[in-house]
C-alpha cells in the first residue's frame, strides 16, 4: 500500500446532494452473452458549462465519477463514488486553481490518484490527489519539476508515482518518492530521441521503461531498463533486431521464474512507419534472448476482417508467391495494446489503424506521415482521424513460440486520438471479445485459431422500454475492465421517448455489465 498513513488524510471533502442529478439504477434481463445487470444515470443540462463527466474503475471498489465544475474566481472537482451495484457512496468537492487540469488517474490498493498538471504552460509543479476510495478523504501530494514537459504516462507503485513523457523529443520519466516525498529524473534517460512505449510495474516496487530508440548502425532497437524501488537503475537490456527490420513497438511481461516476454510489431530498416509483422523476444534473467519473427502473412486469421472473397484473393496471393519463393510484404499500423498470460501461454492483443485525409471535395486518403503523431494537415489535405480495421489476437508459448491466432473485425469506429477500444475476456474454455460503439456491444468468441459464437452486437439497455436511443444519439462512449468478469460502459446520450415525439433526456450514464 503507498506510503500514505490515514490521519494524514484531510476531511475536507463535504457530501452534498443535488436535486438536479437524478440516480436511476435498474436490473435488466440477460440478453445473449451479455447480462447488463444495473445502469446509473446523471442527468445533464443542454446549456451545462462545465466539462463532461469521466469515468475511472477503482475495482471491487466501484468507479469514480468526476468532472470539473467552472466558477468565475476557482474551479472545483466534483468526485461521485458508486460502488458495484451502482449505488452512490459519497460525492464531494475539492477546489482547483484555475490553471490546473486532470491528466491521468491511476489507483493503487483502494486509493485513487488523480495527476494534475497545467493547462497553460507546460513546466511548473505537478498535484497529485490521493484520495481513499471507501470514505473520500484525501492527501495532496505536490511533485517538483523544473522541465517542460506534458505528461504521456502516469504510474503508481507502493512506493512512489512515475510521470512519463518527452523533452525535446526525448523520453523521460519523473520519479517521486512516497518516502522522501522528493522527485528526480530516472538515470539512464533523457539522452537521445525515441519514444517511450511502456512503463511496466511490478509488485515489488520494481519498474522496467521500455524506449523505442536507434542504435549506432541506426536500426530501431529497444531499451529495457528495470529500476529497483527507489528508482536506481540496476540493468539495460537493449533488443536488436536482425538484420533489415527495425523493432519498432513493444510490450512486456514477467513469469514466474523471472524471465521476460516482449511482444510487439517490427517493419523495415527503411520504414519507421508501416509494421511488417509481430515479433516476439523471450529474455533470461541474464539478459540474453532470442527473438521470433511472425510476417503477417504467416498468420492464419489476420485476414479474415475482410470480405470473403477480398480475403480469398489476399491469401491466392500470398501461396502464389511462396510457390515463386518471393517474399510476402504486408504494411501495416498496429498498436499492441495487451500481453497477458494465459495459462501456460501468452495473448497479444493489437488493433490495426490508418489514418484518414480529406480534401476540399470531400475525398479521403489512407496516407500519413507519421507513425504515432496525431498530424492534422498535409499540403491540401485535412487530418479526419484514426479509422480502425480490425483487431488481432495471438498465442504464444513461453518461448515465443507462436501457437495460434485470431482476429475481430472493427467496424465505423474512427477517433482522433489513438486508444485500445476492443477489450479481451478470457476463460479456461474460450475467449470474450467485444467493444462498444453507436450503442451496441460487438462482440467474438473464440478458442486458439476457432470460432466458437461469431460476431454478435447487443444493444446497451436503458431506463424504460419507451426508451428509444439511435444511431448518432450516443456522443461519447467508452467500455472498460471493471473488476474480475465485470465491464462497465459509460458515456453521453441523448434517450428519446417514442410515446411522445420531441422529447427526450440527455444523460451520463454507467452500465454495469457481466460477460
Amino acid at each position: 500500500m503507498p506510503r500514505v498513513q490515514p490521519d494524514t488524510f484531510s476531511t475536507s471533502i463535504k457530501l452534498k446532494f443535488f436535486k438536479s442529478i437524478a440516480f436511476l439504477l435498474i436490473s435488466v434481463t440477460s440478453f445473449g452473452q451479455i447480462d447488463q445487470q444495473a445502469r446509473f444515470e446523471i442527468l445533464l443540462n443542454e446549456n451545462d458549462i462545465n466539462e463532461d463527466y469521466a469515468i475511472s474503475s477503482v475495482a471491487e471498489q466501484g468507479v469514480l465519477v468526476y468532472r470539473r465544475l467552472i466558477g468565475k474566481r476557482e474551479d472545483q472537482l466534483e468526485l461521485i463514488k458508486v460502488d458495484t451495484t451502482l449505488k452512490e457512496n459519497w460525492r464531494g468537492y475539492i477546489t482547483l486553481q484555475k490553471n490546473l487540469r486532470v491528466s491521468h488517474i491511476q489507483v493503487k490498493d483502494e486509493i485513487i490518484f488523480i495527476l494534475l498538471r497545467s493547462a497553460i504552460y507546460t513546466t511548473g509543479d505537478f498535484q497529485v490527489l490521493a484520495i481513499r476510495a471507501n470514505d473520500g478523504n484525501y492527501k495532496v501530494y505536490t511533485i517538483k519539476n523544473l522541465i517542460p514537459f506534458n505528461p504521456t504516462d502516469f504510474v503508481v507503485t507502493s512506493y512512489g508515482m512515475m510521470l512519463g513523457g518527452y523533452f525535446n523529443y526525448r523520453p523521460l520519466v519523473l520519479h517521486f518518492s512516497f518516502q522522501t516525498e522528493r522527485s528526480k529524473i530516472l538515470p539512464g534517460l533523457f539522452n537521445e530521441q525515441g519514444e517511450l512505449t511502456q512503463i511496466k510495474p511490478y509488485d515489488n516496487g520494481f519498474v522496467d521503461v521500455i524506449i523505442s530508440a536507434k542504435n549506432y548502425e541506426r536500426k530501431k532497437c529497444l531499451w529495457i531498463r528495470n529500476y529497483d524501488a527507489e528508482a536506481d537503475l540496476v540493468k539495460t537490456t537493449v533488443l536488436e533486431p536482425e538484420t533489415n527490420k527495425n523493432l519498432i513497438f513493444g510490450r512486456s511481461v514477467k513469469m514466474p521464474n523471472d524471465e521476460q516476454v516482449v511482444a510487439g510489431v517490427y517493419g523495415h530498416k527503411n520504414n519507421m512507419e508501416y509494421s511488417r509483422g509481430i515479433f516476439v523476444a523471450d529474455i533470461n534473467p541474464f539478459g540474453e534472448y532470442t527473438i521470433n519473427y511472425y510476417n503477417f502473412s504467416d498468420l492464419q486469421n489476420f485476414f479474415s476482417y475482410m470480405k470473403v472473397r477480398r480475403e480469398k484473393r489476399v491469401k491466392e496471393r500470398i501461396e502464389r508467391r511462396k510457390i515463386k519463393g518471393k517474399k510476402i510484404r504486408f504494411n501495416y499500423r498496429l498498436l499492441v495494446q495487451e500481453v497477458i498470460p494465459y495459462g501456460n501461454q501468452f495473448i497479444m492483443l493489437g488493433e490495426a489503424f490508418y489514418p484518414k485525409y480529406t480534401f476540399a471535395s470531400g475525398s479521403n486518403s489512407g496516407y500519413v506521415s507519421s507513425f504515432y503523431g496525431n498530424p492534422l494537415m498535409r499540403g491540401d489535405r485535412i487530418f479526419d482521424g484514426y479509422q480502425y480495421t480490425h483487431a488481432i489476437v495471438i498465442g504464444f508459448d513461453q518461448q515465443g513460440k507462436l501457437k495460434w491466432d485470431n482476429s475481430f473485425e472493427i467496424n465505423d469506429v474512427k477517433t482522433f486520438n489513438l486508444q485500445q477500444y476492443v477489450k479481451i475476456a478470457p476463460t479456461e474454455t474460450q475467449i470474450s471479445l467485444l467493444y462498444f460503439h453507436d450503442n451496441l456491444i460487438r462482440s467474438k468468441i473464440i478458442k486458439d485459431n476457432q470460432v466458437l459464437e461469431g460476431k454478435t452486437a447487443d444493444p446497451l439497455k436503458s431506463k424504460f422500454e419507451t426508451d428509444l436511443i439511435k444511431k448518432n444519439d450516443t456522443q461519447t462512449s467508452k467500455l472498460d475492465y471493471w473488476y474480475p468478469h465485470y465491464f462497465f460502459a459509460s458515456g453521453i446520450q441523448k434517450v428519446r421517448n417514442q410515446q411522445a415525439e420531441g422529447l427526450y433526456r440527455k444523460v451520463f450514464f454507467i452500465n454495469k455489465i457481466k460477460y
